[in-house]
């Protein structure tokens, strides 16, 4: 089976620089998201949320550098996690290649969208720094959240179910180590734990074990000559 792997991601000499750069991506992607969910965390950890424009314009009031290091951390996940899933595609091409597509595209277009709404995170920060009318600024907020649910549904599709049909597809490739591909399962599980739960921590276990699993498929790929 290790012969067939190396077959199948294998790069020719001249792709060695797009192995190089699929391997920092898978390395370096999940560990966007880490920060973000932990900064977020701790502005979270005495209350307040994001749900509704005032409270996130409160939030942003308290705890502007934290929530500047989560929106920044995250952009730079979003744009990171599409080389870092088209490596991972790679490993999917024996026994799950229609599986392992499919999720693939999913959390990538589901990441694409997704940096869209992180960037209005700096929109709520300019806000909040400026000051005025707050009550003026929520419903601006309020009223472009609304107008990009659909957006927000794709990242919900993709993130959650388009990275658990990855990670199943790695489990039926059997061409990365099995615990890699269960981490990576991990994270849509305890993100959804999280959301029920209320509290942010659950979305740091879930996106530190993604990163793990990440990290084991970026060993594998830099071992394959």
């Amino acid at each position: 089976m290790t012969a067939t792997l190396d077959r199948e991601i294998t790069l020719a000499p001249a792709d060695a620089p797009r192995r190089v750069g699929t391997v920092l991506a898978m390395l370096a992607a999940p560990w966007g998201f880490v920060v973000a969910n932990a900064a977020y965390a701790v502005a979270t950890r005495t209350g307040g949320s994001d749900e509704t424009g005032a409270d996130s314009l409160a939030l942003a009031a308290a705890h502007p550098a934290l929530l500047r290091v989560s929106t920044i951390a995250a952009l730079l996940g979003c744009l990171l996690i599409i080389p870092a899933t088209l490596g991972a595609i790679g490993f999917t091409r024996i026994r799950a290649n229609r599986l392992g597509l499919v999720g693939g595209s999913l959390m990538i277009g589901g990441y694409v969208a997704y940096f869209g709404a992180v960037m209005g995170g700096f929109v709520t920060l300019a806000m909040a720094e400026r000051g005025g009318p707050t009550g003026d600024y929520a419903a601006v907020l309020d009223a472009g959240s609304e107008a990009a649910i659909p957006f927000l549904l794709l990242f919900v599709v993709g993130n959650i179910l388009g990275t658990l049909l990855l990670g199943i597809a790695l489990l039926r490739a059997r061409t990365a180590p099995t615990w890699a591909a269960v981490a990576i399962c991990c994270w849509p599980a305890l993100h959804v734990t999280g959301l029920i739960a209320g509290t942010e921590w659950f979305e740091v276990a879930g996106a530190t074990l993604q990163a793990a699993g990440f990290a084991a498929l970026a060993l594998r790929l830099a071992r394959t000559a």
